[in-house]
């Protein structure tokens, strides 16, 4: 489980295909402290580290993506350079401040429009069909990892309100508009949906 809150931005610094895809990331993490088979959310995606470790001083982390993992996230479109936020699994005893966040991904939605208001940005999300329902206006939703407030939503279109410091240490900071990105619904949503549809 995760909260949704970036601890690190990390870079891809290779990727490779010796069966499934092997992306090696670097990072700020002390990497002698990451277990081999630790869960880590990559953008959003929770993958298990394979391998680690240090190089010209830089730490990394390697974890493995399927070919089902590519085909329901953003993934496939990485390449070497690419940022990525990175969050350690949640441990008994942390402070939640985002909210609860599996690290599944639901679905894939796409950069409608970023504009500046005042310090923030306001960034609009098109959004698949079948996921609208579970948004909701002051609800909580998850962007390439990150936990966020629904500020409005309207038809297949939501958006959020990004502040200096989350624009500044995570992805959103280098997003552009029609870039792809991976989204999780609330879960509390998914289940307040499922009572409702079956009585």
């Amino acid at each position: 489980m995760f909260t949704g809150i970036i601890t690190d931005k990390g870079r891809v610094r290779a990727i490779s295909k010796p069966g499934d895809t092997l992306i090696e990331i670097d990072t700020a993490y002390d990497v002698a402290r990451i277990d081999i088979g630790a869960s880590i959310a990559c953008s959003g995606p929770c993958l298990t580290v394979v391998r680690r470790g240090v190089t010209d001083g830089q730490g990394w982390f390697a974890v493995e993506a399927s070919a089902e993992t590519l085909s329901k996230t953003t993934i496939g479109d990485w390449r070497v350079g690419t940022p990525v936020n990175l969050e350690r699994a949640l441990r008994v005893g942390d402070e939640l401040g985002g909210h609860i966040v599996s690290g599944h991904v639901d679905g894939v939605g796409r950069v409608q429009s970023i504009v500046a208001e005042g310090q923030s940005w306001r960034f609009r999300f098109e959004t698949p069909a079948d996921l609208m329902r579970y948004i909701a206006q002051k609800g909580s939703i998850c962007i390439d990892g990150v936990s966020l407030t629904v500020n409005e939503v309207e038809g297949d279109v939501f958006g959020v309100n990004i502040i200096p410091h989350t624009f500044a240490h995570t992805t959103f900071g280098g997003m552009t508009q029609g870039q792809r990105i991976n989204l999780e619904i609330d879960t509390l949503a998914r289940y307040v949906e499922r009572i409702r549809t079956s009585n």
